[in-house]
This record gives C-alpha cells, structure tokens and sequence, in this order.
C-alpha cells in the first residue's frame, strides 16, 4: 500500500498528489512512469513522474479526472493509501548535452514537460518552456515551470490571460527571432504534438514527444501501446515514452487512441449515476 502524503487541486479537473514510495523514488527520472491501481477491482493506469523527492522517499503525479479510475483516485484523501503503485517504467528522457531547448506543453501535457524542462535545466541548458491552455482558468504549475526555466510563455486560445494563440506561435516567433534551439521537446494532445513536428521540421530542428497510447501491463507484453515509428513497430511503455517526433505516425496513433473513447465515457457515466444513487439512498 502505498499512502498519500499531500493533494492538492491544480483546477477544478487536475489534481496532484505526493505518494509515499521510497523505492521509485530512489531510481526515478524524468520521462518515466508508474502503473497504478486504486483498489483490487480497478484497473491499472499509467501516469508519468511529474517529480519525486529521494530523500523525502516520495513520487509526485498529476491526473485529469476523466474516467472512472480517475473518479476513484479522486475521492481517496491524505493519509489514505493506493493498493498498487508500480514503477519507474519506460525508458528516462536523454536530456544531455543540448544548450537550448524549447520545450511545449499543451494542457495536461505541462504536468509531463514541468520535469523534463526541470532536468535540462538542471543540465546546464538555456530552457524556454512554452505553454498552452483553452483558458486562464485552468492554468497549472505557472510557478513551477518559470522556476524550471530560462523563460515561460503561457498562450491561451481565449486570450484569457492577455495572450491569446496557440503554442505554436510563441514557437515560431521564437526560432524567427534567432532563438537557434538544438532541441525541442513537446507534450501535450496528439494533434499539438503533431503541429509542432510538422513546424520544426521546417527548420530542421530535432523533436521529441512523450507519446501516451493505451497501455495496460507497462513490461511490452500485452501490445497495447504500440505505434508506429520511423516505419516499425515500437512500443511506448519499453521503447518510449519518448520517440523522435518525425518519425511518429500520428495519424494512427490518433486513430487509435480513440479506440475506447465511448466505452470509457460510459464507464465513468455509469459510475457516476451509481454514486449519485448511493447518495440519494443514503
């Protein structure tokens, strides 16, 4: 068992939370994951290291509460405990010997750039980390990733927050003024990750992107998370999570990630009904 040391809400969909485990903790890097599962019943899930702390024995992770799993996280507290909580999985991001990066994050996907921006800085790198988010309201990590950073640019769609536009603008902007980055890094949605590869391929600007196909077992075994890149199979959990973000077949993966999308909105419809009965009856 595995307790939770800290939560706190991130906006009214994102959550983070501190979990004790001294043992991931103690090999963790950035671009890994854990597998977890909240209770004997439930299914296993992965979510990337947003941060870990080896003294303290700690594992930090930031979760979207989109489907019933997520639900369940949600409602455990401080002091309770997740059943299973495996990892470091997937291959660490190799962060070194670049001098300047940019690193993307769209939405959810900033919980995933946050420590790799951290760890080329902690390289020695000039990191300028771009953000994106549909609005001001649902801002995560601001603080944290200027901390992690040479420069933070926040777009909003809404121009919400005084600057409106998506992440790859402030990107271009930034290689048009003579930025001369040897890396980018870009996580976030599917089809933000696709624009920004199609945008630095122009440049010729080497890419990576932290890829999040369905994924059950984390070992390689069950196929799940396979996708296409640079014409052969890999995949994400034991080649990944990071690939060379030209060489991504997107399209397929796009195609594939949305597999399962209506069966789990029906989970968590139908999860959210029975619990809405348990209240009333109660």
């Amino acid at each position: 068992m595995f307790s939770i040391i800290e939560k706190r809400k991130l906006n009214d969909s994102m959550t983070l939370m501190v979990v004790d485990a001294p043992y991931i903790a103690k090999k963790a890097k950035a671009g890994q994951f854990i597998i977890l599962r909240v209770n004997e019943y439930g299914e296993r899930i992965p979510l990337t290291i947003a941060d870990y702390d080896r003294e303290k024995g700690t594992v930090t992770i930031i979760y979207q509460i989109v489907g019933k799993t997520t639900i369940l996280l949600d409602q455990l507290k401080v002091g309770d405990a997740i059943l299973d909580f495996i990892g470091p999985l997937g291959k660490a991001s190799e962060l070194e010997g670049y001098h300047k990066a940019a690193v993307v994050g769209g939405g959810a996907g900033c919980a995933i750039a946050y420590p790799q921006a951290k760890a080329l800085h902690q390289l020695g790198a000039k990191v300028d980390m771009i953000a994106g988010f549909r609005n001001k309201d649902i801002i995560i990590l601001e603080d944290e990733m200027r901390a992690a950073s040479d420069s933070l640019t926040v777009m909003t769609d809404d121009g919400s927050n005084g600057n409106q536009g998506f992440v790859t603008d402030a990107l271009k902007k930034r290689i048009e003024e003579g930025a001369d980055y040897d890396l980018v890094v870009a996580i976030g949605p599917l089809v933000m990750m696709r624009a920004v590869c199609n945008l630095t391929k122009e440049y010729g600007i080497k890419t990576i992107v932290s890829m999040n196909p369905i994924m059950i077992d984390g070992t390689g075994m069950c196929g799940g998370c396979r996708l296409t890149v640079g014409g052969k199979t890999k995949f994400a959990c034991v080649d990944g999570p990071d690939f060379d973000g030209h060489e991504v077949d997107f399209d397929e993966t796009i195609k594939r990630s949305r597999t399962y999308a209506e069966m789990e909105k029906k989970a968590a419809h139908d999860y959210k009904c029975h619990l809405m009965e348990s209240v009333e009856n109660a």
